[in-house]
């Protein structure tokens, strides 16, 4: 499956520009140098999944218990998605530089 299909499919495109603002903060911390590379991708993770969660109960309306799960896991679905765009999108760059 092309990039492009997942993006186009699983994303929402009003998050999209989440993955950009993960990737400017996962550069601005690669080089603090304080924090090492490897749990990145696990800050991101987070920062998207709880920027998601924010747009996700701004946007939804709550009828249940059901609703609540549902607005839960859309928020760690998205937040994930988006990080993970952004942490590929660095490294598409990396290579892209070789």
């Amino acid at each position: 499956m092309e990039i492009t299909q997942i993006i186009q499919n699983y994303i929402k495109p009003e998050l999209l520009v989440l993955a950009i603002v993960l990737y400017f903060i996962g550069t601005g911390i690669k080089k603090t140098e304080k924090i090492n590379d490897k749990y990145i991708p696990l800050i991101l993770g987070l920062t998207g999944t709880i920027i998601s969660a924010i747009y996700v109960v701004a946007t939804s309306t709550f009828n249940g218990y059901q609703s609540v799960l549902m607005a839960i896991f859309t928020s760690i679905v998205q937040g994930i998605l988006v990080a993970g765009l952004s942490v590929y999108s660095n490294q598409l760059i990396k290579q892209s530089q070789k």
